[in-house]
């Protein structure tokens, strides 16, 4: 089951590579490499977390990709929304009229999972993934720098 889009997924694996090189600049073809995505896939998804502000990027020599905004302010919820944001239910999605102004009970309870799970990401800060204690690494991805420096990165 998927609770987000591969789009999104791909995005919060380029944020946690990202806030492991706060002093440099990445390539495309580094994130891509580093995070298991598909080059030419992981380039759109770059382009939309700078369109959004979450990145900025540099063209030319010694350019490249670094965050634009601290890591201890990067929630879940807003790398998601940079890129694919969760859909809401706000009318009836089999479109009928007697549903109009009011949810069937199955529709609104799909939405008050919604709500739970924009909750939790809202609350979720993607440095966070890195400084868990799980033995699992964070979205598959290989952990470049020791926790005591993501701990100074991450406030």
């Amino acid at each position: 089951m998927k609770i987000i889009s591969d789009t999104a997924e791909y995005a919060l694996r380029a944020v946690v590579w990202l806030i492991q090189f706060p002093d440099q600049s990445q390539t495309t073809r580094q994130i891509a490499k580093g995070t298991r995505t598909p080059l030419d896939y992981q380039s759109k998804v770059l382009q939309l977390l700078a369109k959004s502000g979450v990145t900025k990027s540099q063209r030319g020599n010694g350019g490249g990709i670094r965050l634009n905004v601290p890591p201890s302010e990067i929630t879940v919820l807003d790398v998601i929304n940079a890129v694919d944001p969760i859909q809401r239910i706000h009318s009836c999605p089999l479109g009928l009229k007697e549903h109009a102004n009011c949810l069937c009970p199955m529709h609104k309870g799909l939405n008050d999972a919604v709500d739970t799970v924009l909750s939790a990401f809202s609350k979720s800060l993607v440095a966070d993934l890195l400084t868990s204690k799980s033995k699992s690494i964070p979205l598959g991805i290989e952990i470049r720098k020791p926790s005591g420096d993501l701990e100074k990165m991450t406030g």
